[in-house]
């Protein structure tokens, strides 16, 4: 009966449909995925968006088919492969961060999300590549290298949750988990044609992920459609008292994100276009995306979004620029969470730089372990901070101005870099992405697949929302998926299924 059951674009209610009728169990389901991971990331295109392999996934996943037999499913991701990004603690997996440093760390206790995922029956497969500690918008790392697009393997997926956006465009798992400082959901989401999303900081837990930035550092879900990544978000959002952030669930009163799935989730809401976000079109790299990105606001203004074209937001780009606090919170946040765990053999990023176990094309690394705690220097990034919340007070100034429900704008501003790119042109701190509007200002943000350039290359359109709003960016995601249906799968990673 196995056969009948297709794994290519398989989603969370087809999977646990297929359970119910007999045609796969999870037993089954996680072999068939551990089947593409050696065909196509061990081998092949050789993708390489996993670092570990659950090693245990097969034995729980036996145990979840005898739960079904005698109990029904045990919670809303019964059976459901996972790949988690590798800076979640897992309880007896190996946990690099991205760093070679860590080579070794076999954590003692999940991660609270990680927990939340295997509450819900989840199995977690595997976990998946980032560049060290998070520190990049790319995706190589000093623990597994470099991961490449499974739509281009001479370009990059983006980061920092590159091994989660390849694998789940690849279809190396049916789900994913990313986290999100800068943009580290959603621009590997554009690169990789999947739905992603950041929400307000403070709604999902950041016990055991390694932090660069609390006040905006956020675990979030990445998804081949709309349904899933609500479906992951459910579980992921809640309470924690091991981080006071998350008092932020009290802001909001939503029972499931679920409830939000909306086909007509587009019709009378305003969107703002934000023109100033969006590259040259006198640039070959910003003039396709562009061009994807038009199409996509047409099929939101057909579904009956009034598109307010444009709006602006006071001295964007300059706020971007002097709102960036990513080294002296790293300095402060990782020093400290390495310091806590005598498993990991370095007590602070200075000695893991010191030492070269890291990715030597990572500047901002090096930024972090040359902080010092020099009284101006502090200074500077307390201003940077405080004008993080003139940031958020422009941002939403402009949404009640226009009396907007969203603010759209290009993730990235031009197409997924090549490796030369990534060498001779674009670092972290000048790389022409948009995503820090949404995580310098602690507003929710979805990435959507906006559709593919002429050269096929993928394309992420940004929805902007309000603190706490993130159940109306979903209504609007889910109406664009609709009309838009955007997704496609790779070809480099076809289908293993039996004929």
């Amino acid at each position: 009966m196995a056969n009948q059951f297709q794994l290519l674009e398989a989603t969370v209610d087809e999977i646990h449909d297929a359970m119910r009728d007999g045609e796969i169990t999870s037993r089954e389901l996680v072999e068939r995925y551990l089947e593409r991971i050696d065909a196509y990331d061990r081998h092949g295109p050789e993708l390489n968006s996993v670092v570990t392999i659950n090693e245990d996934a097969l034995e729980r996943a036996a145990e979840l088919d005898e739960r079904l037999e005698t109990d029904g499913f045990v919670g809303s991701l019964h059976g459901i492969p996972v790949l988690v990004k590798d800076q979640a603690e897992t309880a007896g997996i190996t946990t690099t961060f991205g760093s070679e440093a860590c080579a070794d760390y076999v954590p003692s206790a999940d991660a609270t999300i990680v927990a939340k995922l295997k509450d819900a029956g989840a199995i977690v497969l595997a976990k998946t590549n980032l560049p060290d500690w998070a520190a990049a918008y790319f995706g190589y790392s000093s623990a597994n290298g470099q991961t490449k697009n499974p739509y281009d393997l001479d370009r990059d997926p983006g980061g920092s949750s590159a091994g989660t956006g390849t694998g789940v465009a690849a279809n190396l798992g049916t789900i994913g988990i990313g986290e999100d400082t800068g943009g580290s959901i959603r621009v590997p989401s554009a690169n990789c044609n999947l739905f992603g999303m950041r929400v307000t900081t403070g709604l999902i837990s950041r016990t055991g992920l390694s932090p660069i930035v609390p006040r905006q550092d956020t675990a979030g879900p990445m998804a081949r459609t709309v349904t899933d990544m609500v479906c992951l978000l459910d579980v992921l959002v809640g309470y924690d008292p091991e981080d006071s952030w998350t008092g932020a669930v009290a802001q909001t009163d939503i029972d499931s994100y679920t409830d939000y799935l909306n086909e007509e989730g587009l019709n009378g809401v305003r969107i703002g276009v934000l023109r100033e976000a969006f590259g040259s079109d006198d640039n070959p790299r910003a003039a396709p995306v562009n061009n994807v990105v038009d199409t996509a606001l047409d099929r939101m203004a057909e579904a009956g979004a009034e598109l307010v074209d444009p709006v602006a937001i006071a001295n964007v780009t300059e706020q971007i620029e002097e709102t960036t606090v990513y080294a002296y919170y790293a300095t402060l946040y990782l020093n400290e969470f390495l310091a806590e765990r005598e498993a990991i053999p370095y007590d602070s990023v200075r000695e893991i730089y010191e030492a070269g176990a890291y990715h030597e094309d990572l500047g901002l690394l090096k930024a972090i372990a040359e902080m010092t705690a020099d009284p101006e220097e502090e200074l500077d990034f307390w201003r940077s901070s405080l004008g993080q919340e003139s940031f958020r007070r422009d941002v939403l100034e402009t949404f009640a101005a226009d009396d907007l429900d969203a603010i759209v704008f290009p993730d990235v501003r031009v197409v997924p870099p090549t490796m030369s790119d990534l060498r001779e042109r674009y670092t972290t701190a000048n790389f022409p992405t948009n995503t820090p509007i949404g995580a310098q200002t602690q507003c929710p943000a979805i990435s959507v697949p906006g559709g593919m350039t002429d050269r096929g290359l993928p394309v992420g359109v940004e929805l902007l929302g309000k603190p706490y709003h993130e159940h109306q960016l979903i209504e609007m995601a889910y109406a664009y998926e609709q009309v838009a249906d955007t997704r496609q799968s790779p070809g480099t990673a076809p289908s293993l299924d039996p004929k």
